[in-house]
């Protein structure tokens, strides 16, 4: 069996995401040992032995809800969000004097990866609803690596996962180098999901429980504030943009 907690693990939420696992197993009695952490993350989502793992909206919706089973979705508390969603929040560099999204219109932008939701769905959606648009584009691989990117002026404009976001203002050196430009409308936060055929009430039921009682000091390094049911529909009704790639 296969476990993997990856959109929020960084050095500095490692054994918090460590342990809130080992609460999940003791729930339910049965697991792997350790949290998968050397396997690429499509392998993990699409294997059939693979217990529970996040994932991101935007590969859910596009490849792999036919192919999975939903189990919940984390909820974090964010502000002027519903519980169980999230939103990107637009980076630029703090002594950059444009002021509001409609100056950055066609600037260089970084994103993560062309199946992010946050980095990259949300903040097309976006500006397309504004009659903006992106420059050039810097693919990074990673939320920290795009916020670094415009701190170091390799991009203008990023768009990050609020919850990530919130962790590289706690935990990144270079986060007052950034100042937030604007957030996008909320959208289904990142769920959890396990195997297609396997029963998604016990898992749900775990990591509630796991959740409830981790210590103040685990829930605050994690920002888990409780699971929702967020169904397959609200996921599968968000649009898709078109590729960075073309």
């Amino acid at each position: 069996m296969i476990a993997a907690l990856p959109m929020y693990d960084r050095p500095e939420t490692a054994p918090a995401n460590d342990r809130f696992w080992q609460a999940i197993r003791a729930r339910l009695g049965f697991g792997p040992d350790h949290l998968t952490r050397d396997r690429d993350l499509w392998q993990i989502w699409q294997s059939p032995d693979l217990l529970l793992a996040q994932t991101c909206g935007y590969p859910y919706r596009a490849r792999l809800h036919d192919h999975v089973t939903l189990v919940g979705t984390p909820d974090y508390g964010l502000p002027d969000c519903p519980p169980g969603h999230y939103c990107s929040v637009m980076v630029a560099r703090a002594d950059d004097p444009r002021r509001a999204l409609d100056d950055f219109d066609g600037a260089p932008f970084a994103y993560n990866e062309a199946l992010s939701q946050s980095g990259w769905a949300a903040p097309v959606t976006h500006m397309a609803a504004h009659g903006l648009s992106f420059g050039p584009l810097l693919e990074t691989g990673a939320h920290r690596a795009s916020a670094l990117a415009v701190a170091q002026g390799r991009a203008d404009l990023a768009a990050i996962d609020a919850v990530a976001w919130a962790m590289i203002q706690r935990h990144d050196r270079f986060a007052p180098e950034l100042r937030e430009i604007a957030r996008t409308p909320p959208t289904p936060g990142l769920p959890l999901i396990t195997a297609r055929g396997r029963a998604p009430a016990p898992l749900l039921a775990a990591v509630a429980e796991a959740i409830a009682d981790l210590s103040p000091a685990d829930r605050h390094t994690l920002a888990l504030q409780g699971v929702v049911e967020i169904p397959s529909s609200a996921y599968l009704a968000q649009p898709i943009p078109l590729s960075p790639r073309g």
